[in-house]
Formats: structure tokens, sequence, C-alpha cells
């Protein structure tokens, strides 16, 4: 993988906005690979396509590139809001890379994947509405919110400037693809559940450790009202995904 990005692209663009997407769509051609299957690059898609960037010449996988000169931080500015809503519902959502890269020295510093079976309504939020004397005013965009998805997710493919082998990567995406035979809507539960696990810092954890965030998935999800039933649902859920592993009653271990 080169790190260095083609920079002779910038110089017949004056829009600084341009400039980073003619240059950094071009690096991705040549150098972005499928995490699904063996293909070493992927094709662009045809000019207008809608939120994606890239498909795999072999498994026809779409990939969205988001790219920025600053680290690529908690949020990702994304599309319309409601756009985005229904393409998560619908399980339409493109599998994204998010790139980060040095302004001055055009090199890529860090590279990160976020499979489409990733998303869930919770990683989203909502702009605030463009201004009235804005001229699309009233459009309301959005953020995906990275925090919210799993660190599983959040796969690394350059960190610091340094690559990740290629087979690694593919087996972090192979790993989490049982994911994808969870319907869209009922996800979103397994995703928020997945993350709160992680985020407990805890090899082998209990159902109590879990129940300590209801009051977060609440909020997340305000029209379930037993949520520690979805809580130990959705354990089982993950258990039976290859993620968990029961030890005993209410008692679990993480599956490395």
């Amino acid at each position: 993988m080169n790190l260095s990005m083609p920079a002779h692209l910038a110089s017949t663009y004056k829009s600084a906005a341009q400039q980073a997407r003619v240059v950094s769509e071009a690096w991705g051609q040549t150098n972005l690979y499928c995490p699904n299957c063996q293909s070493p690059n992927l094709n662009s898609a045809p000019n207008n396509t809608a939120a994606v960037d890239y498909f795999c010449p072999v498994c026809n996988l779409p990939f969205q590139l988001k790219s920025k000169s600053s680290p690529i931080g908690d949020r990702i500015i994304d599309a319309a809001y409601e756009a985005m809503r229904r393409a998560i519902e619908l399980d339409r959502t493109p599998n994204l890379y998010a790139l980060h890269y040095e302004r001055m020295s055009w090199r890529v510093r860090n590279l990160i994947l976020v499979p489409h079976f990733a998303f869930s309504i919770s990683a989203i939020e909502a702009r605030k509405p463009l201004a009235e004397h804005a001229r699309r005013a009233g459009w309301v965009g959005c953020n995906i919110v990275l925090r919210n998805i799993p660190p599983d997710a959040r796969i690394k493919l350059i960190t610091d400037g340094v690559p990740a082998p290629p087979h690694l990567v593919r087996e972090s995406f192979h790993r989490l693809k049982p994911l994808e035979e969870i319907g869209a809507r009922e996800r979103g539960w397994t995703l928020d559940v997945l993350r709160i696990v992680r985020s407990t810092g805890k090899s082998v954890f209990s159902n109590n450790d879990v129940y300590q965030f209801a009051p977060q998935l609440e909020k997340l999800h305000p029209n379930n009202r037993h949520v520690r039933d979805k809580i130990r649902q959705q354990l089982q859920v993950l258990r039976d995904r290859g993620f968990l592993i029961q030890v005993e009653r209410s008692i679990w271990a993480l599956k490395e």
C-alpha cells in the first residue's frame, strides 16, 4: 500500500475540498482493497452514484470513502439524515472507509473501515437544519458517531502511517460477518449491546455489568420498555454468533 497520494492531481483545482476529493479518490482506486474477498483493488463507481465511490470487481461490494486532513475523531460528516436513516433500516449502507491524511505532504496517516452491517440508527445523529438564508434552507444533514460503533467494527487498515497486513484486516471483517445474518432493525440492538460489553473492559462479565447501561439503552431505544429482557436476549444472540461464550448462568466471556 503506497501511502503517498497523487498530489499532482490537485494542481488543476482551486477549491481545497475539490483537491481533497480528487486526490483521495484517486489514491483509493489504486490502494484500497476488498476486505470481503481476495480482490487487491476496487473499481470506481459510475459518476453520480449516490453514496458509493467504489465497487469490488469480484464480489460487487459497495464502498464509500470519507477523507479529511484532521484526525478522524469521533464524528464523520455524512449526507442527509433521513436518507442515511432509511439506508440503515433497509440495509443499504455501503462499507465506509474513513481516511486521515497530512495536507502538507499528501500522505495517508490513518485509515479505518466500518463494515456496512455495523451501522445502526444510534450510530448517526442529526445536525442542525441549514439556516433560512442558505440555498438549501431547512436541510438536515447527519454525522456518523464512531464512538457509538463497536470497536470491533472500526477496523484499522493504517495506524500512524503503518499499514496492517491485508489478511488480518480480512480476518477482522469476516469475524464480524455473522452480524450480517441479523435483520437490519434488530441488528441495532445487537450492535449497541456489543459496544457496551466492550466498554466494560472486562473479558468475563455478568448480566449485572451490562444492566448498569440500561438507562443508556433506554434512550437509544425509547420504544422498548423491557430493556433488561432485551439485554439478556442480545447476549444470547452474541453467543450464538460467536462473539461470547456463556461460562455459566448470567456469566459471559468474550471470545477472542
